[in-house]
């Protein structure tokens, strides 16, 4: 190999990583396709975060519409999603299942005792151990289950007005009769 064959190789190295990056930064990170959609919601065994001897599993997503939101005291973004939450919840004939992801009992009480408490029933996971099953990897998530059980969407992010009105709600009515 010539002195200049060599020398061009870091060049050709470099322009590749500047393509992939290039490519990558174009990439939405709400939009990660999640292998659940459309099966069964994992099963699972939690503790109910209000009450740590009430144990709740995936059959509290049978028989209604839910809307599964992954949370936590700690997050920015689930601290900006809740009043929409708590609107959604007043506003709409669905289950709002609150699953409150790698936190402690006691923050998470005392944030929803400051903003309001959206949530029919919440799951209590602090050492992701059903999150691991569910591709959980970030705070908020939320997931809308049909009455069957069955995941039919999961959105990355923090759900706002035009999130619930344009993305989760068509889904929601879609699957609502079925």
């Amino acid at each position: 190999m010539s002195t200049t064959s060599r020398a061009l190789i870091p060049l050709v190295i470099f322009l590749v990583l500047a393509a992939l990056l290039f490519y990558g930064l174009q990439l939405d990170p709400r939009k990660v396709p999640s292998p659940l959609i459309d099966k069964p919601a994992p099963t699972f065994t939690l503790q109910s975060l209000k009450d740590a001897n009430e144990m709740l599993t995936q059959d509290v997503l049978r028989g209604k519409m839910s809307l599964v939101n992954v949370w936590a005291s700690w997050c920015p973004s689930c601290r900006q999603e809740h009043s929409e939450l708590m609107q959604i919840a007043r506003e709409n004939d669905i289950q709002v299942i609150g699953f409150n992801w790698k936190d402690t009992r006691p923050q998470a009480l005392q944030m929803l005792e400051q903003f309001g408490d959206p949530y029919t029933i919440i799951l209590f996971d602090p050492d992701n151990q059903a999150g691991i099953n569910w591709g959980i990897y970030g705070a908020p998530e939320t997931f809308v289950v049909d009455t069957q059980g069955i995941i039919r969407h999961k959105r990355i992010g923090p759900i706002d007005r035009d999130v619930w009105e344009k993305e989760i709600l068509p889904i929601i009515k879609q699957y609502r009769n079925q």
